[in-house]
């Protein structure tokens, strides 16, 4: 394959992942018709974002925010891609972008603890992050940094179809919930996701549980709330 019409391939490809986020491309007048060809005849703007391997694709090339140019490697998500339980966290941490898994470290090995607290593990959920990229130092993640993400988590949730979301901490919950209200005011509580309107329970961050653990007990509050949401919404 020539090297242009190497460069077409990858175009086109990055093109059709665009059109099936819905974000407007914007194109030279002059833009050379037969570019769009290897798109249209591969049938790829029908295709893209529709299964795990293209959205894995998408997430991995994606540089739609300046966090890729820090990024050691995206952070998709890992579990059952059928999970009853999608657990969602902020953003990556340093050992989560060399690693390229979402909640490792200590963190991470308190959130296994709790979720085996409750007979479930890492196979029987599907965790994935709102942001994909390690912002620099661990700060907070910015409004544009998550909206430059969500058509990713958004399509995440498309496919795992939970019946209900973990919102780890405060970004998450703040983010999905559309809120800044702090995160002891909406833990406790069953709030809803989306059209299907998805039972969405807020917890405490891992992390911030290592510095206080006092507050164990209302993470284990929700973790039981969150079973009973799940106990009742059985068929």
């Amino acid at each position: 394959m020539s090297d242009q019409s190497q460069k077409s391939l990858v175009e086109s490809r990055r093109l059709a992942y665009l059109q099936a986020m819905h974000i407007d491309v914007w194109r030279p007048r002059n833009t050379d018709a037969h570019s769009e060809a290897p798109a249209a005849q591969e049938g790829a703007a029908d295709r893209p974002l529709q299964d795990w391997q293209s959205l894995r694709a998408a997430v991995a090339g994606c540089t739609r925010c300046e966090l890729h140019k820090s990024r050691t490697q995206t952070v998709f998500g890992v579990g059952n891609e059928a999970a009853d339980w999608m657990i969602i966290g902020e953003a990556p941490g340093m050992e989560e972008d060399r690693r390229g898994e979402p909640f490792v470290g200590r963190a991470g090995k308190l959130l296994d603890q709790m979720l085996r607290a409750v007979g479930l593990d890492r196979s029987k959920v599907f965790i994935a992050n709102v942001l994909k990229c390690r912002p620099p130092n661990n700060r907070d993640p910015s409004a544009g940094e998550a909206a430059a993400c969500r058509p990713y988590l958004d399509r995440q949730i498309e496919l795992v179809q939970p019946r209900l979301i973990l919102a780890v901490g405060r970004i998450a919950a703040q983010r999905l919930l559309e809120t800044d209200a702090p995160v002891g005011r909406m833990r406790g509580q069953a709030h809803y996701y989306g059209e299907r309107r998805i039972p969405l329970v807020v917890t405490y961050h891992p992390a911030y549980l290592l510095r206080s653990p006092l507050q164990k007990r209302k993470s284990w509050q929700d973790l039981c709330l969150a079973q009973n949401l799940i106990r009742d919404s059985s068929p």
